[in-house]
């Protein structure tokens, strides 16, 4: 029996989320990693080192070679837009961290050009590959248990680290960026339809040396117009709280709970609806997606998260800062 074909990588970003998630499921795969790029090219070589990859490069270097199929984009927010485009325009496929752009005119900016360059763009929501999702959402949708009647979550954590990107508003950071766009995209898929934004109240920093301000805490409320009725949707994120992540979604009959609702790596995962209980076995879920984006990239089955569903998330995310931000500034 043969392998199916695989596709070979870039890494554009020596960031650790590829090293923790990304460069494992690639191997896990059987996919060859060619080069790394990195805009410093001493870390770069480290990292290449440290990662067993062969070559590490500059990012137009890296893009010009003809030995790479595909890059991955892990890199912060604001370059994720140039850096599709230039990987675009060079004849790559492009994996892209969330979120995949800062706007939903940046999305479909990169929508037109994946269409120009007959190439395939993706955001990297792995949760979407795990597969108590696709369950969630069988019981969500079928009619054992009634229809959908309202959702809740949480994901927050403590962000130590001043350095760090998240606290930069001209880079793309923000908690809404960071951690709401998860509880976002799931209510959405369970839903089956876009959000109105209802509310946001939000915490934000002080401004910066370039009088920019993120969203360190937010919490916001949605309405899903269904065609069972109004849904509510509730949903806190926040880098300046105690870890906690959460997630149900409350039917007729039924609370269905999410223990690890975004699909952590290699953790068992368990979904409650009722007294029932099913429990899923430890999975790589990067894995899975990457499998998916090979597949869906070679023309073997559809793409699952299309560039549609990611200008639709950048709209849902563009209401979602426009209030908050208005809000906090009041």
């Amino acid at each position: 029996m043969t392998s199916p074909p695989t596709l070979r990588w870039g890494l554009i970003g020596a960031a650790r989320i590829a090293a923790s998630a990304l460069i494992p499921a690639f191997r896990s795969t059987g996919s060859p990693i060619v080069a790394v790029g990195c805009s410093d090219p001493v870390r770069g070589a480290a990292y290449a080192a440290k990662h067993e990859i062969p070559l590490a490069t500059g990012y137009d270097a890296l893009l010009a070679r003809d030995d790479i199929d595909a890059v991955y984009i892990a890199l912060p927010n604001h370059a994720h837009l140039p850096l599709t485009l230039a990987a675009l325009k060079a004849g790559k496929h492009v994996l892209c961290e969330k979120p995949l752009a800062l706007s939903a005119d940046e999305a479909r900016r990169m929508k037109a050009a994946a269409g120009a360059a007959g190439r395939l763009v993706m955001e990297a929501f792995m949760h979407h590959f795990h597969p108590q999702l696709a369950r969630a959402q069988a019981l969500v949708r079928g009619e054992a248990w009634g229809p959908l009647k309202w959702m809740r979550s949480h994901f927050t954590y403590t962000l130590h680290d001043p350095a760090d990107v998240r606290w930069s508003r001209r880079m793309g950071g923000g908690a809404l960026y960071d951690l709401g766009c998860y509880p976002l995209s799931v209510m959405r898929w369970l839903a089956g339809v876009e959000p109105v934004v209802l509310g946001v109240a939000a915490g934000l920093t002080p401004p910066d040396a370039e009088g920019g301000r993120v969203d360190h805490a937010a919490h916001a409320m949605l309405r899903f117009d269904t065609a069972h009725g109004d849904v509510t949707g509730h949903f806190d994120c926040a880098f300046s709280l105690p870890p906690h992540t959460q997630f149900e979604a409350l039917l007729r009959d039924g609370i269905l709970r999410l223990e690890t609702p975004f699909g952590w790596k290699d953790v068992e995962a368990v979904l409650r609806i009722g007294d029932h209980v099913e429990r899923f076995a430890p999975c790589d879920p990067y894995a899975l997606m990457v499998r998916h984006f090979e597949a869906a990239a070679l023309g073997h089955e559809p793409v699952r998260i299309t560039l549609d569903d990611s200008i639709a998330q950048a709209v849902a995310m563009d209401a979602l800062l426009a209030r908050a931000h208005a809000a906090a500034n009041r």
